[in-house]
């Protein structure tokens, strides 16, 4: 759910409502900034009033980045969309690959974030050869992808094949099909 406090959208990651033996009831939050991803802790009493904000998904493809911003286009009116580091964070921009198909957050008539899908398909550019009979243990090496991100795989894996990988977790998954 995303909520506007002080003309600032913030979406709720994390909630619990208490019921003390005395006094009324209270909500114990936290609140992630939509545009800078801070995390704010705010505890709200019964009865207290928020404006539930709707956001809107919207397919958008990434492009390019000039070293500062990063450019989306938006799949529906195909215009270019900047964005800043700090609005993606970098726990998502290790993952990100030109053409990547990503989710963008539509706040009025423009978009203020952009997610990218939680399961993304990657290259191994460098990693350890495997040897033969590493197996048995189910033991794991580093493996740099073709984005930087580095995740542990199972020493069976070589360079050259792709990897599906859950990037909230930084976890290997599964070998991909070519």
């Amino acid at each position: 759910m995303t909520v506007q406090m002080d003309g600032t959208l913030y979406t709720i990651t994390y909630f619990q409502h208490v019921k003390p033996g005395k006094g009324g009831a209270f909500v114990r939050t936290k609140l992630k900034n939509v545009l800078t991803g801070a995390v704010l802790e705010k505890t709200f009493r019964a009865g207290e009033k928020v404006s539930e904000v709707r956001l809107e998904h919207r397919a958008v493809q990434y492009s390019y980045t000039d070293g500062q911003l990063y450019y989306f286009m938006d799949q529906q009116t195909f215009e270019m969309i900047p964005l800043a580091e700090s609005v993606l964070g970098a726990d998502q921009l290790k993952y990100l690959k030109e053409n990547m198909e990503c989710e963008g957050l539509v706040h009025g008539d423009h978009v203020i974030a952009v997610e990218l899908p939680y399961f993304v398909e990657l290259e191994i550019v460098q990693t350890d050869p495997g040897l033969r009979g590493d197996t048995a243990q189910g033991g794991t090496k580093p493996a740099k992808l073709e984005t930087g991100a580095v995740v542990q795989v199972p020493l069976f894996l070589n360079e050259g094949d792709r990897v599906r990988v859950d990037r909230r977790e930084d976890k290997y998954i599964e070998r991909a099909n070519r």
